[in-house]
Protein backbone atom coordinates (compact mmCIF):
# COMPACT_ATOMS: atom_id res chain seq x y z
CA UNK A 1 0.00 0.00 0.00
CA UNK A 2 1.14 3.51 -0.70
CA UNK A 3 -0.40 5.87 1.89
CA UNK A 4 0.91 6.33 5.41
CA UNK A 5 0.03 7.49 8.86
CA UNK A 6 2.48 10.36 8.52
CA UNK A 7 0.57 11.68 5.55
CA UNK A 8 -2.82 10.83 6.97
CA UNK A 9 -2.08 12.63 10.26
CA UNK A 10 -2.22 15.83 8.25
CA UNK A 11 -4.81 14.87 5.66
CA UNK A 12 -7.45 12.23 6.25
CA UNK A 13 -8.54 12.49 2.62
CA UNK A 14 -10.88 10.54 0.50
CA UNK A 15 -10.61 6.75 0.61
CA UNK A 16 -8.42 6.71 3.70
CA UNK A 17 -10.67 4.26 5.46
CA UNK A 18 -8.62 1.15 4.79
CA UNK A 19 -5.20 2.70 4.84
CA UNK A 20 -4.42 4.19 8.25
CA UNK A 21 -3.06 1.17 10.09
CA UNK A 22 0.33 2.35 11.23
CA UNK A 23 2.17 0.17 8.77
CA UNK A 24 1.95 1.95 5.47
CA UNK A 25 4.30 4.03 3.38
CA UNK A 26 4.99 7.62 4.45
CA UNK A 27 4.25 10.05 1.67
CA UNK A 28 5.61 13.30 3.04
CA UNK A 29 6.31 16.25 0.76
CA UNK A 30 9.77 16.47 -0.68
CA UNK A 31 11.44 15.10 -3.77
CA UNK A 32 15.13 15.45 -2.99
CA UNK A 33 17.30 12.37 -2.57
CA UNK A 34 17.91 13.35 1.05
CA UNK A 35 14.18 13.66 1.77
CA UNK A 36 13.41 10.39 0.03
CA UNK A 37 16.18 8.63 1.90
CA UNK A 38 14.89 9.87 5.24
CA UNK A 39 11.35 8.87 4.28
CA UNK A 40 12.53 5.38 3.34
CA UNK A 41 14.44 4.93 6.59
CA UNK A 42 11.55 6.23 8.70
CA UNK A 43 9.09 3.98 6.92
CA UNK A 44 11.33 0.95 7.36
CA UNK A 45 11.64 1.65 11.07
CA UNK A 46 7.86 1.75 11.42
CA UNK A 47 7.41 -1.52 9.55
CA UNK A 48 10.31 -3.45 11.09
CA UNK A 49 7.84 -5.72 12.87
CA UNK A 50 6.75 -6.99 9.45
CA UNK A 51 10.12 -8.54 8.71
CA UNK A 52 10.44 -10.11 12.14
CA UNK A 53 7.05 -11.72 11.51
CA UNK A 54 8.19 -12.92 8.08
CA UNK A 55 11.22 -14.56 9.72
CA UNK A 56 8.96 -16.36 12.20
CA UNK A 57 6.70 -17.53 9.38
CA UNK A 58 9.75 -18.87 7.56
CA UNK A 59 10.70 -20.91 10.62
CA UNK A 60 7.09 -22.11 10.91
CA UNK A 61 7.14 -23.38 7.31
CA UNK A 62 10.57 -24.95 7.84
CA UNK A 63 9.32 -27.17 10.70
CA UNK A 64 5.84 -27.79 9.22
CA UNK A 65 6.72 -31.23 7.70
CA UNK A 66 7.82 -32.39 11.14
CA UNK A 67 4.81 -30.84 12.85
CA UNK A 68 2.07 -32.11 10.55
CA UNK A 69 3.64 -35.32 9.24
CA UNK A 70 2.98 -35.13 5.52
CA UNK A 71 3.27 -38.93 5.23
CA UNK A 72 0.42 -39.59 7.68
CA UNK A 73 -3.17 -39.67 6.48
CA UNK A 74 -2.23 -39.38 2.81
CA UNK A 75 -5.19 -39.22 0.42
CA UNK A 76 -5.57 -39.91 -3.30
CA UNK A 77 -7.08 -37.55 -5.83
CA UNK A 78 -10.76 -37.95 -6.67
CA UNK A 79 -12.13 -39.96 -9.54
CA UNK A 80 -9.18 -42.33 -9.75
CA UNK A 81 -7.12 -39.61 -11.42
CA UNK A 82 -3.57 -40.61 -12.37
CA UNK A 83 -1.20 -37.97 -11.04
CA UNK A 84 2.07 -36.88 -12.55
CA UNK A 85 3.82 -37.74 -9.26
CA UNK A 86 3.74 -40.94 -7.26
CA UNK A 87 2.51 -40.79 -3.66
CA UNK A 88 6.07 -41.07 -2.35
CA UNK A 89 7.22 -38.27 -4.66
CA UNK A 90 4.31 -36.06 -3.57
CA UNK A 91 5.25 -36.43 0.08
CA UNK A 92 8.94 -35.80 -0.61
CA UNK A 93 8.23 -32.81 -2.86
CA UNK A 94 6.01 -31.11 -0.29
CA UNK A 95 8.44 -31.88 2.52
CA UNK A 96 11.53 -30.48 0.81
CA UNK A 97 9.61 -27.59 -0.71
CA UNK A 98 8.58 -26.46 2.76
CA UNK A 99 12.01 -26.99 4.27
CA UNK A 100 13.84 -25.07 1.53
CA UNK A 101 11.19 -22.37 1.16
CA UNK A 102 10.93 -21.83 4.91
CA UNK A 103 14.71 -21.50 5.24
CA UNK A 104 14.85 -19.02 2.34
CA UNK A 105 11.99 -16.93 3.76
CA UNK A 106 13.76 -16.74 7.11
CA UNK A 107 17.08 -15.82 5.46
CA UNK A 108 15.74 -13.12 3.16
CA UNK A 109 13.44 -11.88 5.89
CA UNK A 110 16.56 -11.39 8.03
CA UNK A 111 18.24 -9.50 5.21
CA UNK A 112 15.15 -7.32 4.86
CA UNK A 113 15.59 -6.05 8.42
CA UNK A 114 18.15 -3.69 6.88
CA UNK A 115 16.67 -0.75 4.92
CA UNK A 116 16.99 -0.40 1.17
CA UNK A 117 17.12 -4.08 0.26
CA UNK A 118 14.23 -4.34 -2.20
CA UNK A 119 15.57 -7.48 -3.90
CA UNK A 120 15.43 -9.45 -0.66
CA UNK A 121 11.93 -8.12 0.02
CA UNK A 122 10.70 -9.14 -3.43
CA UNK A 123 12.26 -12.58 -3.03
CA UNK A 124 10.24 -13.02 0.17
CA UNK A 125 7.09 -12.09 -1.77
CA UNK A 126 7.84 -14.55 -4.57
CA UNK A 127 8.53 -17.27 -2.01
CA UNK A 128 5.08 -16.56 -0.57
CA UNK A 129 3.64 -16.96 -4.07
CA UNK A 130 5.46 -20.27 -4.39
CA UNK A 131 3.96 -21.46 -1.10
CA UNK A 132 0.46 -20.91 -2.46
CA UNK A 133 1.31 -22.73 -5.69
CA UNK A 134 3.36 -25.69 -4.42
CA UNK A 135 0.40 -27.64 -2.92
CA UNK A 136 -1.40 -27.36 -6.25
CA UNK A 137 1.59 -28.46 -8.31
CA UNK A 138 2.57 -31.32 -6.00
CA UNK A 139 -0.98 -32.45 -5.18
CA UNK A 140 -0.42 -31.90 -1.44
CA UNK A 141 -0.87 -35.37 0.11
CA UNK A 142 -2.71 -34.11 3.19
CA UNK A 143 -5.22 -31.38 3.89
CA UNK A 144 -2.90 -29.98 6.58
CA UNK A 145 -0.11 -29.49 4.05
CA UNK A 146 -2.45 -27.73 1.61
CA UNK A 147 -3.98 -25.48 4.25
CA UNK A 148 -0.68 -24.60 5.92
CA UNK A 149 1.14 -23.62 2.75
CA UNK A 150 -1.71 -21.66 1.18
CA UNK A 151 -2.54 -19.69 4.32
CA UNK A 152 1.09 -18.95 5.23
CA UNK A 153 1.78 -18.03 1.60
CA UNK A 154 -1.02 -15.47 1.70
CA UNK A 155 0.37 -14.06 4.95
CA UNK A 156 3.88 -13.74 3.53
CA UNK A 157 2.60 -11.97 0.41
CA UNK A 158 0.51 -9.63 2.54
CA UNK A 159 3.35 -8.81 4.91
CA UNK A 160 5.93 -8.18 2.20
CA UNK A 161 4.07 -5.99 -0.32
CA UNK A 162 0.59 -5.20 1.02
CA UNK A 163 1.17 -3.99 4.57
CA UNK A 164 4.42 -2.05 4.01
CA UNK A 165 3.75 -1.32 0.34
CA UNK A 166 5.83 -2.19 -2.70
CA UNK A 167 9.51 -2.37 -1.70
CA UNK A 168 11.29 0.99 -1.97
CA UNK A 169 8.36 2.59 -3.79
CA UNK A 170 8.67 5.57 -1.48
CA UNK A 171 11.96 6.34 -3.23
CA UNK A 172 10.33 7.00 -6.62
CA UNK A 173 6.55 7.32 -6.30
CA UNK A 174 5.20 10.53 -7.85
CA UNK A 175 2.73 12.56 -5.79
CA UNK A 176 -0.44 13.91 -7.36
CA UNK A 177 -4.14 13.42 -7.96
CA UNK A 178 -6.19 10.24 -8.11
CA UNK A 179 -8.73 10.94 -10.87
CA UNK A 180 -7.46 10.43 -14.45
CA UNK A 181 -7.66 13.39 -16.82
CA UNK A 182 -11.11 13.59 -18.40
CA UNK A 183 -12.63 11.02 -16.07
CA UNK A 184 -15.65 11.63 -13.85
CA UNK A 185 -14.50 9.26 -11.07
CA UNK A 186 -11.48 7.40 -9.76
CA UNK A 187 -11.45 3.74 -10.91
CA UNK A 188 -8.89 2.83 -8.23
CA UNK A 189 -10.83 4.18 -5.25
CA UNK A 190 -11.37 1.90 -2.29
CA UNK A 191 -15.09 1.86 -2.95
CA UNK A 192 -14.39 0.61 -6.49
CA UNK A 193 -11.94 -2.03 -5.26
CA UNK A 194 -14.06 -3.19 -2.31
CA UNK A 195 -16.57 -5.02 -4.49
CA UNK A 196 -13.74 -6.75 -6.37
CA UNK A 197 -12.17 -7.85 -3.09
CA UNK A 198 -15.49 -9.19 -1.82
CA UNK A 199 -16.25 -11.10 -5.02
CA UNK A 200 -12.73 -12.55 -5.15
CA UNK A 201 -13.02 -13.79 -1.57
CA UNK A 202 -16.32 -15.53 -2.23
CA UNK A 203 -14.86 -17.07 -5.38
CA UNK A 204 -11.84 -18.22 -3.37
CA UNK A 205 -14.07 -19.96 -0.81
CA UNK A 206 -16.16 -21.72 -3.48
CA UNK A 207 -13.15 -22.82 -5.55
CA UNK A 208 -11.27 -23.99 -2.46
CA UNK A 209 -14.20 -26.25 -1.56
CA UNK A 210 -14.24 -27.76 -5.06
CA UNK A 211 -10.46 -28.16 -4.89
CA UNK A 212 -10.79 -30.04 -1.59
CA UNK A 213 -12.87 -32.65 -3.42
CA UNK A 214 -10.54 -32.99 -6.39
CA UNK A 215 -7.48 -33.20 -4.14
CA UNK A 216 -9.15 -35.97 -2.12
CA UNK A 217 -9.60 -34.21 1.22
CA UNK A 218 -13.39 -34.66 1.16
CA UNK A 219 -15.36 -37.55 -0.35
CA UNK A 220 -18.44 -35.73 -1.58
CA UNK A 221 -19.28 -32.38 -3.14
CA UNK A 222 -22.57 -30.65 -2.34
CA UNK A 223 -24.92 -29.97 -5.25
CA UNK A 224 -28.53 -28.97 -4.55
CA UNK A 225 -29.72 -29.03 -8.17
CA UNK A 226 -27.80 -31.51 -10.32
CA UNK A 227 -27.10 -34.32 -7.85
CA UNK A 228 -24.13 -36.29 -9.11
CA UNK A 229 -23.54 -33.81 -11.92
CA UNK A 230 -20.88 -31.98 -9.94
CA UNK A 231 -18.87 -35.16 -9.42
CA UNK A 232 -19.14 -36.03 -13.09
CA UNK A 233 -17.87 -32.59 -14.04
CA UNK A 234 -15.06 -32.48 -11.48
CA UNK A 235 -13.93 -36.00 -12.42
CA UNK A 236 -14.48 -35.61 -16.17
CA UNK A 237 -11.94 -36.19 -18.90
CA UNK A 238 -11.92 -32.42 -19.47
CA UNK A 239 -10.88 -31.86 -15.86
CA UNK A 240 -8.33 -34.70 -16.03
CA UNK A 241 -6.70 -33.16 -19.10
CA UNK A 242 -4.71 -30.80 -16.86
CA UNK A 243 -1.76 -32.08 -14.79
CA UNK A 244 -3.12 -30.23 -11.75
CA UNK A 245 -6.54 -29.69 -10.19
CA UNK A 246 -8.46 -27.10 -12.21
CA UNK A 247 -10.48 -26.15 -9.12
CA UNK A 248 -7.27 -25.60 -7.15
CA UNK A 249 -5.99 -23.43 -9.99
CA UNK A 250 -9.20 -21.42 -9.73
CA UNK A 251 -8.67 -21.01 -5.98
CA UNK A 252 -5.10 -19.88 -6.68
CA UNK A 253 -6.31 -17.27 -9.20
CA UNK A 254 -8.90 -15.97 -6.76
CA UNK A 255 -6.19 -15.82 -4.07
CA UNK A 256 -4.12 -13.40 -6.14
CA UNK A 257 -7.17 -11.41 -7.21
CA UNK A 258 -8.21 -11.03 -3.57
CA UNK A 259 -4.74 -9.93 -2.43
CA UNK A 260 -4.10 -7.65 -5.41
CA UNK A 261 -7.34 -5.86 -4.65
CA UNK A 262 -5.64 -4.48 -1.54
CA UNK A 263 -2.39 -3.56 -3.25
CA UNK A 264 -1.48 0.04 -3.97
CA UNK A 265 -2.94 3.43 -3.20
CA UNK A 266 -5.99 5.04 -4.76
CA UNK A 267 -3.74 6.33 -7.54
CA UNK A 268 -2.40 2.92 -8.51
CA UNK A 269 -3.66 3.26 -12.09
CA UNK A 270 -0.71 5.67 -12.59
CA UNK A 271 1.71 4.68 -9.80
CA UNK A 272 1.64 0.90 -10.41
CA UNK A 273 0.77 0.19 -14.07
CA UNK A 274 2.48 -3.21 -13.86
CA UNK A 275 0.22 -4.31 -11.02
CA UNK A 276 -2.97 -3.10 -12.73
CA UNK A 277 -1.85 -4.94 -15.89
CA UNK A 278 -1.29 -8.24 -14.07
CA UNK A 279 -4.52 -7.81 -12.14
CA UNK A 280 -6.32 -7.13 -15.41
CA UNK A 281 -4.82 -10.25 -17.00
CA UNK A 282 -6.03 -12.37 -14.07
CA UNK A 283 -9.54 -10.94 -14.25
CA UNK A 284 -10.16 -10.28 -17.96
CA UNK A 285 -8.61 -12.89 -20.32
CA UNK A 286 -8.13 -15.59 -17.69
CA UNK A 287 -11.56 -14.85 -16.27
CA UNK A 288 -13.10 -15.28 -19.72
CA UNK A 289 -11.31 -18.61 -20.14
CA UNK A 290 -12.66 -19.75 -16.78
CA UNK A 291 -16.21 -18.76 -17.73
CA UNK A 292 -15.98 -20.42 -21.16
CA UNK A 293 -14.75 -23.68 -19.60
CA UNK A 294 -17.65 -23.70 -17.16
CA UNK A 295 -20.34 -22.97 -19.75
CA UNK A 296 -18.94 -25.67 -22.02
CA UNK A 297 -19.63 -28.33 -19.36
CA UNK A 298 -23.08 -29.38 -20.68
CA UNK A 299 -21.64 -29.70 -24.18
CA UNK A 300 -18.36 -31.49 -23.42
CA UNK A 301 -19.26 -33.38 -20.24
CA UNK A 302 -23.03 -33.58 -20.57
CA UNK A 303 -23.58 -32.50 -16.95
CA UNK A 304 -23.87 -29.36 -14.85
CA UNK A 305 -22.07 -28.42 -11.64
CA UNK A 306 -23.88 -25.95 -9.36
CA UNK A 307 -20.84 -24.56 -7.55
CA UNK A 308 -18.87 -24.39 -10.81
CA UNK A 309 -21.65 -22.19 -12.18
CA UNK A 310 -21.55 -20.13 -8.98
CA UNK A 311 -17.79 -19.61 -9.41
CA UNK A 312 -18.34 -18.48 -13.00
CA UNK A 313 -21.21 -16.21 -11.92
CA UNK A 314 -18.88 -14.59 -9.36
CA UNK A 315 -16.20 -14.04 -11.98
CA UNK A 316 -18.60 -12.61 -14.58
CA UNK A 317 -19.29 -9.18 -12.95
CA UNK A 318 -15.61 -8.84 -12.08
CA UNK A 319 -14.79 -8.37 -15.76
CA UNK A 320 -16.73 -5.13 -16.34
CA UNK A 321 -15.89 -3.91 -12.83
CA UNK A 322 -12.13 -4.18 -13.45
CA UNK A 323 -12.08 -2.95 -17.04
CA UNK A 324 -12.22 0.76 -16.14
CA UNK A 325 -9.04 0.61 -14.05
CA UNK A 326 -7.19 -1.11 -16.90
CA UNK A 327 -8.46 1.56 -19.32
CA UNK A 328 -7.29 4.34 -16.98
CA UNK A 329 -3.86 2.72 -16.74
CA UNK A 330 -3.70 2.44 -20.53
CA UNK A 331 -4.59 6.12 -20.91
CA UNK A 332 -1.81 7.01 -18.48
CA UNK A 333 0.70 4.99 -20.52
CA UNK A 334 -0.45 6.66 -23.77
CA UNK A 335 -0.19 10.15 -22.28
CA UNK A 336 3.21 9.37 -20.76
CA UNK A 337 4.47 8.26 -24.17
CA UNK A 338 3.20 11.46 -25.77
CA UNK A 339 5.07 13.49 -23.16
CA UNK A 340 8.33 11.69 -23.93
CA UNK A 341 8.61 9.54 -20.82
CA UNK A 342 10.25 6.10 -21.04
CA UNK A 343 7.42 3.55 -21.06
CA UNK A 344 9.57 0.86 -19.44
CA UNK A 345 10.21 3.11 -16.46
CA UNK A 346 6.61 4.33 -16.28
CA UNK A 347 5.30 0.75 -16.42
CA UNK A 348 7.37 -0.43 -13.45
CA UNK A 349 7.69 2.78 -11.41
CA UNK A 350 4.70 4.85 -12.45
CA UNK A 351 4.72 8.31 -13.95
CA UNK A 352 3.97 11.92 -13.04
CA UNK A 353 0.39 12.75 -12.09
CA UNK A 354 0.09 15.27 -14.91
CA UNK A 355 -3.47 16.62 -15.04
CA UNK A 356 -4.89 14.07 -12.58
CA UNK A 357 -7.30 15.63 -10.10
CA UNK A 358 -7.96 15.03 -6.41
CA UNK A 359 -10.78 12.61 -5.75
CA UNK A 360 -13.55 14.64 -4.14
CA UNK A 361 -16.41 12.40 -5.25
CA UNK A 362 -15.70 8.93 -3.84
CA UNK A 363 -17.14 8.30 -0.36
CA UNK A 364 -14.87 7.18 2.45
CA UNK A 365 -14.98 3.43 2.92
CA UNK A 366 -15.33 3.92 6.66
CA UNK A 367 -18.77 5.40 5.89
CA UNK A 368 -20.06 1.97 4.84
CA UNK A 369 -21.89 1.17 8.13
CA UNK A 370 -23.67 4.57 8.14
CA UNK A 371 -24.04 5.18 4.39
CA UNK A 372 -24.02 1.75 2.73
CA UNK A 373 -25.96 2.94 -0.31
CA UNK A 374 -23.42 5.67 -1.14
CA UNK A 375 -20.48 3.25 -0.92
CA UNK A 376 -22.25 0.54 -2.91
CA UNK A 377 -23.21 3.03 -5.61
CA UNK A 378 -19.62 4.26 -5.82
CA UNK A 379 -18.44 0.64 -6.11
CA UNK A 380 -20.36 0.24 -9.36
CA UNK A 381 -19.48 3.52 -11.08
CA UNK A 382 -18.56 2.65 -14.63
CA UNK A 383 -21.43 0.18 -14.97
CA UNK A 384 -24.94 0.92 -16.18
CA UNK A 385 -27.80 -1.46 -16.81
CA UNK A 386 -29.72 -0.65 -20.02
CA UNK A 387 -33.03 -2.45 -20.26
CA UNK A 388 -31.95 -3.80 -23.64
CA UNK A 389 -28.99 -5.67 -22.10
CA UNK A 390 -31.15 -6.92 -19.23
CA UNK A 391 -33.65 -8.25 -21.75
CA UNK A 392 -30.85 -9.82 -23.81
CA UNK A 393 -29.57 -11.52 -20.67
CA UNK A 394 -33.01 -12.96 -19.90
CA UNK A 395 -33.42 -14.14 -23.49
CA UNK A 396 -30.01 -15.80 -23.25
CA UNK A 397 -31.25 -17.69 -20.19
CA UNK A 398 -34.44 -18.64 -22.07
CA UNK A 399 -32.35 -19.89 -25.01
CA UNK A 400 -30.24 -21.98 -22.64
CA UNK A 401 -33.28 -23.78 -21.23
CA UNK A 402 -35.14 -24.20 -24.53
CA UNK A 403 -33.83 -27.78 -24.95
CA UNK A 404 -35.09 -28.66 -21.47
CA UNK A 405 -38.54 -27.20 -22.19
CA UNK A 406 -38.89 -29.12 -25.46
CA UNK A 407 -37.04 -32.24 -24.29
CA UNK A 408 -34.47 -32.07 -27.07
CA UNK A 409 -31.77 -34.69 -27.57
CA UNK A 410 -28.15 -33.75 -26.86
CA UNK A 411 -27.32 -33.22 -30.54
CA UNK A 412 -30.01 -30.55 -30.78
CA UNK A 413 -29.43 -29.04 -27.33
CA UNK A 414 -25.69 -28.30 -27.42
CA UNK A 415 -25.98 -25.21 -29.63
CA UNK A 416 -28.72 -23.41 -27.64
CA UNK A 417 -26.98 -24.30 -24.36
CA UNK A 418 -23.69 -22.81 -25.49
CA UNK A 419 -25.09 -19.84 -27.42
CA UNK A 420 -27.48 -18.93 -24.62
CA UNK A 421 -24.80 -18.87 -21.94
CA UNK A 422 -22.43 -16.93 -24.22
CA UNK A 423 -25.19 -14.38 -24.78
CA UNK A 424 -25.62 -13.96 -21.03
CA UNK A 425 -21.85 -13.60 -20.64
CA UNK A 426 -21.40 -10.83 -23.19
CA UNK A 427 -24.58 -9.00 -22.19
CA UNK A 428 -23.37 -8.75 -18.59
CA UNK A 429 -19.82 -7.78 -19.64
CA UNK A 430 -21.25 -5.04 -21.90
CA UNK A 431 -22.96 -3.50 -18.87
CA UNK A 432 -19.53 -2.11 -18.08
CA UNK A 433 -19.55 1.14 -20.05
CA UNK A 434 -15.90 0.90 -21.21
CA UNK A 435 -16.76 -2.55 -22.64
CA UNK A 436 -20.15 -1.59 -24.09
CA UNK A 437 -19.05 -2.32 -27.72
CA UNK A 438 -18.78 -6.03 -26.82
CA UNK A 439 -22.57 -6.20 -26.99
CA UNK A 440 -22.16 -6.48 -30.77
CA UNK A 441 -20.81 -10.00 -30.26
CA UNK A 442 -24.36 -10.92 -29.27
CA UNK A 443 -25.49 -9.88 -32.74
CA UNK A 444 -23.40 -12.76 -34.10
CA UNK A 445 -24.59 -15.10 -31.34
CA UNK A 446 -28.22 -14.20 -32.03
CA UNK A 447 -27.80 -14.91 -35.72
CA UNK A 448 -26.11 -18.21 -34.88
CA UNK A 449 -28.98 -19.11 -32.53
CA UNK A 450 -31.50 -18.46 -35.32
CA UNK A 451 -29.60 -20.65 -37.78
CA UNK A 452 -28.46 -23.46 -35.44
CA UNK A 453 -31.76 -25.41 -35.12
CA UNK A 454 -31.87 -25.86 -38.90
CA UNK A 455 -28.31 -27.19 -39.01
CA UNK A 456 -27.66 -29.20 -35.82
CA UNK A 457 -29.77 -32.13 -34.76
CA UNK A 458 -33.45 -32.83 -35.21
CA UNK A 459 -35.84 -30.61 -33.27
CA UNK A 460 -39.62 -30.16 -33.48
CA UNK A 461 -40.92 -27.18 -35.41
CA UNK A 462 -41.96 -25.41 -32.21
CA UNK A 463 -38.42 -25.56 -30.82
CA UNK A 464 -37.01 -24.25 -34.09
CA UNK A 465 -39.43 -21.34 -34.19
CA UNK A 466 -38.68 -20.52 -30.55
CA UNK A 467 -34.92 -20.46 -31.14
CA UNK A 468 -35.31 -18.31 -34.25
CA UNK A 469 -37.49 -15.83 -32.37
CA UNK A 470 -35.06 -15.67 -29.45
CA UNK A 471 -32.08 -15.24 -31.78
CA UNK A 472 -33.68 -12.39 -33.73
CA UNK A 473 -34.75 -10.65 -30.52
CA UNK A 474 -31.19 -10.92 -29.15
CA UNK A 475 -29.86 -9.31 -32.34
CA UNK A 476 -32.30 -6.39 -32.11
CA UNK A 477 -31.66 -5.81 -28.39
CA UNK A 478 -27.89 -5.80 -28.88
CA UNK A 479 -27.85 -2.87 -31.30
CA UNK A 480 -28.71 0.16 -29.05
CA UNK A 481 -25.89 1.46 -26.86
CA UNK A 482 -28.05 2.45 -23.93
CA UNK A 483 -27.19 5.19 -21.39
CA UNK A 484 -23.64 6.26 -20.63
CA UNK A 485 -23.37 7.83 -17.18
CA UNK A 486 -19.63 8.42 -16.71
CA UNK A 487 -16.72 10.00 -18.57
CA UNK A 488 -13.57 8.05 -19.55
CA UNK A 489 -11.13 10.56 -21.00
CA UNK A 490 -9.43 9.24 -24.14
CA UNK A 491 -11.60 6.10 -24.07
CA UNK A 492 -14.88 7.99 -24.52
CA UNK A 493 -14.60 7.76 -28.30
CA UNK A 494 -14.72 3.96 -28.08
CA UNK A 495 -17.86 3.74 -25.95
CA UNK A 496 -20.23 3.35 -28.89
Amino acid sequence: MNHSDSQHDGMMGQNAGMMGRGATRPMMPGDSDVDRGKMLEKHHTKTLWVWWTVILLGVWVLVAPLTFGYGTGVVDASGGRELWLTTTARIAAMKWSDIVTGALIAFFGWRSLTPNRPVSMWICCFLGCWLTFAPVLFWAPTAAAYMNDTIVGMLVISLTILVPGMPNMVAFMKMGGDVPRGWSYNPSSWAQRSIMIALAFVGFVVSRYLAAYQLGYIDHVWDPFFGGGSRRVLDSAMSHSLPVSDAALGALAYTFEFLMGFMGATSRWRTMPWMVTFFGILVLPLGLVHIFLVISQPVIVGSWCTLCLVAAAIMLPMLPLEADEVVAMGQHMVESKRKGHRLWSVFWKGGPAGDALDDERSPKLMALPKEPRAVVNAATWGMSVPWTLVAATLLGVALTFTPTFFGLAKAASDAPHLLGLLTVTFAVIAMGEPLRPLRFLNVLLGLAAAVAPWVFGHAPLGAKVMQVALGVAIVVLSLPRGPKKEQYGLWDRFVV
